[in-house]
């Protein structure tokens, strides 16, 4: 008796499976072909991790082992940041007097209250330069003096004195080319040379009268935080490690990236400072990438993407300004590098975009191999990972206006 044929839905649903089954097929080819990569390119004993958009593990060499990660640090301090102050947020540093102003000069103190900007430079004294001469003062008769965290021009030594010179034009005729080009009209702003506060005698006047309320001159507000993480996170400035005290103590940083890992992977999380200077810092591969993809989830909740904190290889300038740079690959990758050579610690981290696999995560993290070797052998995996996985560029454009302008003084 001849069989009835199977109805239409039954035939869909073999079609379904088949496709599914070559699928997996596909995965598993893929999975064999990048564990033999990585036993090649980069050795048998260093740590990598890779995983596709949809969760399928496409990689998994050592990678529970958690090993100091160098930058990768950075990585979960730019996610505590971004939960507790928000992209937006602007650091606040106001200067203020208790003195009076009369005749071109301050008879008092100006009294600088800090709130921990990492980023004010000489661009940024010059623009409350300009914002104290337009109120004419053009002589102090007192002392810079400075309350809270100030960094200044990338150190937190002496700010002070550095900041005094600073107000007093001391800087380079670049900053002040930029600042006055940015600043437009005006006598001072148009000046071939910087203005400058003359300082009178400390003490002559200083601290203004008896019990006086101190009364504001400036107020200095920095660019938004994610503007700001991204160019440190492009350079890996350690300028980051009192970016942990923001973030609410380095304490706070590594309870909430262990929250965001599996119960049995979160002693894989050991975080000592917020840059990845202290000898306790401890990341592994797979929770690395568990990190990204939780700042990718933020991120993606305030209409932003991962090249918004992170450099893009071959387009930002910074540690991956020469990496993956060569026609085809320039804007493919975008990641943190982490190099520490006293730890015997390099990685790189971050993301590609596969037609195939969505959004491919990936997190190589070195040790025992020199620092120059060590960024070969990453290079050479990742080359690989992109000609079998296929890749293609982020959708991004670099934003090459100066940090000082997104600055705001009032």
């Amino acid at each position: 008796m001849p069989r009835a044929p199977l109805p239409l839905v039954c035939l869909i649903g073999l079609a379904t499976l088949a496709q599914a089954a070559r699928a997996l097929d596909a995965v598993a080819v893929r999975t064999q072909d990048l564990a033999g990569i990585a036993r090649t390119t980069l050795g048998a004993d260093q740590g990598v991790y890779v995983e596709a958009a949809d969760g399928s593990v496409l990689l998994e060499q050592v990678a529970a082992r958690a090993v100091h990660p160098a930058s990768i640090s950075k990585i979960p301090t730019t996610l505590a940041l971004l939960r507790r102050l928000g992209p937006e947020h602007r650091f606040v540093t106001t200067f203020a007097t208790t003195g009076a102003i009369r005749d071109g000069a301050l008879h008092g103190d100006i009294v600088v209250q800090a709130g921990g900007d990492p980023f004010f430079v000489d661009e940024n004294a010059l623009l409350v330069l300009l914002r104290l001469r337009e109120l004419g003062i053009e002589r102090v008769d007192g002392a810079l003096r400075v309350r809270g965290p100030l960094t200044f021009n990338w150190r937190p030594v002496e700010p002070e004195t550095r900041l005094r010179q600073a107000l007093s034009g001391k800087v380079s005729s670049a900053a002040w080319n930029a600042v006055r080009g940015h600043a437009g009209g005006g006598t001072l702003a148009s000046a071939p040379a910087a203005p400058a506060l003359r300082w009178g005698s400390i003490g002559a006047g200083a601290g203004g009268p008896a019990n006086a309320s101190p009364r504001v001159l400036a107020v200095h507000r920095s660019q938004p935080l994610l503007p700001m993480v991204k160019a440190l996170n492009d350079y890996s400035n350690n300028v980051f490690r009192p970016f942990a005290d923001a973030a609410g103590g380095i304490a706070a940083v590594e309870r909430l990236a262990r929250e965001l890992v599996p119960p049995d992977q979160r002693a894989e999380i050991v975080l000592g400072d917020g840059a990845g200077v202290n000898p306790r810092n401890r990341l592994s591969p797979r929770v690395t990438v568990r990190l990204i993809r939780a700042l990718e989830a933020d991120l993606a909740q305030v209409g932003r993407a991962l090249p918004d904190v992170l450099p893009v290889a071959g387009i930002d300038d910074g540690t991956l300004r020469a990496r993956f740079a060569g026609p085809g690959e320039a804007g493919h990758v975008v990641g943190k590098t982490g190099t520490y050579g006293d730890y015997g610690a390099s990685a790189l981290a971050g993301a590609i975009r596969s037609p195939r696999y969505g959004t491919v995560y990936f997190a190589i993290l070195n040790r025992g191999i020199p620092i120059v070797p060590a960024r070969r052998r990453q290079d050479a995996f990742l080359r690989e990972l992109m000609r079998t996985l296929g890749s293609e560029p982020w959708p991004y454009r670099r934003d090459q206006a100066p940090a000082f302008t997104r600055a705001r003084v009032e």
